[in-house]
């Protein structure tokens, strides 16, 4: 008896871009095969064309489509990736021209997306934003496909395979939609109780691959994958951190950015990423050694504001600076930190100023407790620091430390 070991080979790619100069299409495409690597292919080959737009029937112009058909038969590639989001009719013309396989970038990061999730809540994310994705995408197939019903008055095209299988995907997307809604309620609860126990908050953000999870584990030891590859990380993560000054904060890692995150996505996670929203401080974590830094540092800032976080402190935190070449120049930069995540240089610097970016806790204020209300007067010995307690004509004098909810319960009693 004999074995033979099954190789699954990784598919040939090509990958194709039209240059409109409304971005760096090189840094654009760079991106793109990192993608790419990342999903499981081997990237072949690039095509490019400068044009003001992308044809509307076939994304290239036709000479330029010609030339892809042919490098697709000479080179045997599997699978053409567009750097831009195609139309179903651009999608169906450039596949009936190459004769294999044509998915955008879009595509591409909900596969990646599918690959990563972990949680049931991820999963769910992903393939709503697949569904939602592909619906539009739909193209019946003609009347061979038609369902004929049997018996008198049931015979003739009937209900076309597209009818049906958008009537199906609906139905999915509803009930996906419902199921998302009520992890949201439990995830609003969990917030909710988190605020009643005083449980401060603060979120790793950042582009894709910047060093979060490393990060993450560093401070935390939570054990979550860390690789160098864009997307490791998808459902978020959740640990205790202690501060220099005594404070215990929740410390949570999040999904990663990208340039041109498509729109489903962002709604999908959107739950995911409210995380940011209900957060007492950001961390927005950048790849100090990557030339683009400062471009990817603005694509976490303008996402951020999509998500109504503008009036949260945001501490840009410069990682990886023990990679020869980084960018380490961080002055004239307001709440910015350089660290190395793998070194654990920085980090007392950004535990420092992740204190006095929170609100603070406590506070020190004089109060007069009317004699009446001996019980409060109580509440504050227990509770605070006193640093002078005197009897006066028109109550009880504290000059007191106390936690900041004490003194809002208490706030009329303030001199």
């Amino acid at each position: 008896m004999e074995f033979y070991e099954n190789k699954q080979e990784a598919e040939k790619a090509v990958l194709v871009a039209v240059d409109t100069g409304e971005y760096d299409c090189t840094s654009s495409l760079d991106e793109l095969e990192e993608l790419a690597n990342t999903a499981g292919a081997e990237v072949v080959g690039f095509i490019t064309q400068k044009r003001d737009k992308p044809d509307n029937a076939t994304f290239l112009g036709s000479g330029r489509l010609e030339e892809l058909a042919e490098f697709v038969e000479n080179n045997e590639v599997d699978l053409v990736i567009t750097d831009s989001e195609l139309s179903p009719v651009q999608q169906r013309n450039v596949e009936n021209a190459v004769k294999v396989r044509v998915i955008d970038r879009t595509t591409l990061i909900l596969d990646i997306f599918a690959q990563r999730a972990q949680s049931n809540e991820g999963k769910l994310q992903v393939e709503l934003a697949q569904l939602k994705y592909n619906l539009p995408r739909l193209i019946g197939q003609g009347n061979k496909l038609s369902r004929l019903g049997g018996g008198i008055g049931t015979r003739g095209p009937g209900e076309t395979k597209l009818e049906s299988d958008k009537r199906h995907i609906r139905r999915r997307i509803k009930n996906l939609e419902d199921e998302l809604d009520e992890l949201e309620k439990r995830r609003n609860l969990q917030r909710v109780r988190r605020e009643k126990d005083r449980v401060e908050t603060v979120v790793i953000v950042g582009y894709t691959n910047a060093g979060k999870s490393t990060l993450m584990n560093t401070l935390t030891q939570a054990g979550i994958l860390a690789k160098d590859m864009l997307f490791a990380t998808l459902d978020p993560t959740s640990r205790a951190l202690s501060l220099p000054d005594g404070r215990k904060v929740m410390l949570i890692d999040t999904v990663g950015f990208i340039r041109r995150l498509p729109h489903n996505l962002v709604e999908a996670f959107k739950s995911t990423l409210e995380e940011a929203v209900c957060a007492k401080v950001i961390l927005n974590v950048c790849d100090a050694s990557d030339p683009e830094c400062q471009e990817h540092i603005e694509v976490t800032e303008e996402l951020l504001t999509q998500l109504g976080c503008v009036d949260k402190p945001i501490i840009t935190v410069f990682n990886k600076c023990d990679i020869e070449g980084a960018d380490t120049d961080i002055a004239g930069r307001e709440n910015a930190v350089k660290i190395s995540a793998i070194t654990g240089d920085g980090l007392d610097d950004l535990l420092n100023a992740i204190s006095k970016a929170l609100p603070p806790s406590r506070a020190r204020v004089e109060m007069i407790i009317p004699y009446t209300d001996g019980g409060v007067a109580a509440v504050l010995r227990k509770d605070g620091v006193i640093f002078s307690e005197d009897y006066r004509e028109n109550g009880l004098y504290f000059d007191i430390l106390a936690d900041v909810e004490i003194i809002d319960r208490y706030k009329e009693y303030c001199i």
